[in-house]
This record gives structure tokens, C-alpha cells and sequence, in this order.
């Protein structure tokens, strides 16, 4: 079922799985920049969340997808339906922290996990954690949808791609403009007010924390309370502007990637200590 709901593409013939996971108002087609990099030494897996990209909405369920929980239910439905385990992760934004909730539900079908620019909780609670918005000003974000479903695209595309990229902000903002209104707000009240601090702590995978060192959705002190909670964390600050490193430093990303997630070859060369 999930093959065919989450619109599955497999790529590459590797003998170990990357897991690509898109974040919130994107689809399967944002890791483009990313999987050419990858897919000659790995098996790539995309999809799409129900009610993103060529997913099929017929399986949309408002109850269901108001929470992080039914997102990590696609992930896990995209693993058992082409019947994967120990895969490598790579999720986007909040898509960290719904194959965090997938992880920790189903740990054997996971080997490490890359988070890729993550937030645990976009909410300011001080004075202990700043997660960089305050309640008032999301709903306000939320309310624009209702009000100017494509000027709010066109305002969130800047704030999320940064600045230095326009061809990629309008591909975003067209991706946003592009989703159904009613799942996008859904997808995006889920993103923005779910609190997955007291998940952290209970991670049991490896996990490499990509953290861009501007980015107007979630700052590097962010990234480090990520990892500070996070066990067997590592974190990589990135030296770019904005909040999707994936599609605007790709050969970074892909390079960091290759290094924590070794293929089944490089595996063997490490534990023979042969060179790479």
C-alpha cells in the first residue's frame, strides 16, 4: 500500500538503503540536488507524504495527519511496503523529527539517521529553550493561508530558502502554492506547533545533525539543543544561508552524508583498515 500511496520512486542499486524524507510544503523532487551524488553506491528511496507532490489524496485524513505521528505512519508503511531494514535516514525539517517518531516506534527498520537542518519545537518557551517563534506570530503565519493562501507562499518561500537562492525560492513557493490548501494547513499546523523535546532523549540510532549556520526557521542554538539531547549525536554546522541545505549546498551535504552512512564496500575497507 505505501508504494502506491506515497507515489514510492527507488533509484541506484547500492547494497545498503538511503531513506530521503521531505520537509513540510515540499515533495520527492526537492533531493534532486542530492540523490545523483549518492546513487551510485546506495539504493535511494523517495516518497511523498499523503497530500504532498504525486502522493494519493484519496488517503488524506485530517485526524490522522494533525499529528507527527500519521507522517512517521507513511515512513513506516514506505518501509514495510518495499520490505526494508537498518536503512539511512535523511530527513528535512520537521521530517527530523517525524523519522525521530519512527525510529523510536520501530527501531530494526533504521541504521542511522541525518537530520537535516531540524527543530524539535518551533515554539519559544523561555527562559529555557527558544525555538524561535511565539505562539501568537504562528497563528498569525497559519491565519494568512486562510486569508492569501499565495501571498503566504510568497512570503514563507524567502524566509525558508534564504535569500541567496531566487530560482530556488520561487520553486518553493510554487511547490507551497502547488498543495492542496486544506492538507497544506493541516501538514503545516502539525509542523509548527508539535513538541518533540522529550523525544530526544529516547533516539537509539546514530544520528548526524546538519545545521545551516543562518537560518531564519531554526538557529544554530536550536541545532545545538538538538544535539546536546540527542544520544550519539554529532553536529556539522554549515557554513550557508538558509534552511535547505539539501538543495543549496548539495555536494556538501552529500559528502557529509557519504562519511557518516558508509556504504557495505566502505564498511569493509574500515574494518580491514585498508584505504578508501
Amino acid at each position: 500500500m505505501g508504494a502506491t500511496k506515497n507515489n514510492v520512486t527507488v533509484l541506484g542499486k547500492g547494497p545498503r538503503t538511503i531513506l530521503m524524507a521531505h520537509g513540510f510544503g515540499c515533495d520527492q523532487n526537492m533531493w534532486r540536488f542530492l540523490t545523483p551524488a549518492v546513487q551510485d553506491d546506495y539504493q535511494v528511496v523517495l516518497f511523498d507524504y499523503v497530500g504532498s507532490g504525486g502522493s494519493n489524496p484519496s488517503y488524506f485524513d485530517a485526524k490522522k495527519y494533525a499529528r507527527l505521528e500519521g507522517y512517521a505512519g507513511d515512513v513506516i508503511d514506505v518501509c514495510t511496503a518495499l520490505k526494508l531494514k537498518d536503512v539511512y535516514f535523511i530527513g528535512h525539517s520537521v521530517s527530523a523529527m517525524i523519522g525521530l517518531i519512527a525510529s523510536i516506534k520501530e527501531p530494526a527498520l533504521f541504521a542511522k539517521m541525518v537530520m537535516v537542518c531540524p527543530s524539535p519545537c518551533f515554539l519559544n518557551f523561555p527562559p529555557t529553550y527558544f525555538g524561535g517563534f511565539e505562539h501568537a506570530d504562528l497563528e498569525e503565519l497559519l491565519a494568512l493561508m486562510d486569508i492569501n493562501y499565495i501571498g503566504w507562499a510568497n512570503y514563507l518561500g524567502p524566509m525558508v530558502m534564504g535569500a541567496n537562492a531566487p530560482d530556488l525560492i520561487a520553486e518553493l513557493s510554487d511547490s507551497f502554492c502547488s498543495t492542496d490548501p486544506r492538507i497544506a494547513k493541516v501538514f503545516a499546523r502539525a509542523t509548527f506547533f508539535s513538541d518533540c523535546r522529550d523525544l530526544l532523549p529516547k533516539a537509539q540510532h546514530p544520528t548526524l545533525i546538519l545545521q545551516s549556520s543562518t537560518d531564519a526557521l531554526a538557529a544554530v542554538s536550536v541545532g545545538e539543543y538538538v544535539h546536546a539531547h540527542l544520544p550519539n549525536s554529532r553536529l556539522e554546522l554549515v557554513a550557508a544561508e538558509g534552511h535547505c541545505l539539501h538543495m543549496t549546498h548539495s555536494q556538501q551535504v552529500a559528502q557529509l552524508v557519504r562519511d557518516f552512512c558508509p556504504s557495505a564496500a566502505q564498511s569493509y575497507d574500515a574494518a580491514s583498515n585498508s584505504p578508501l
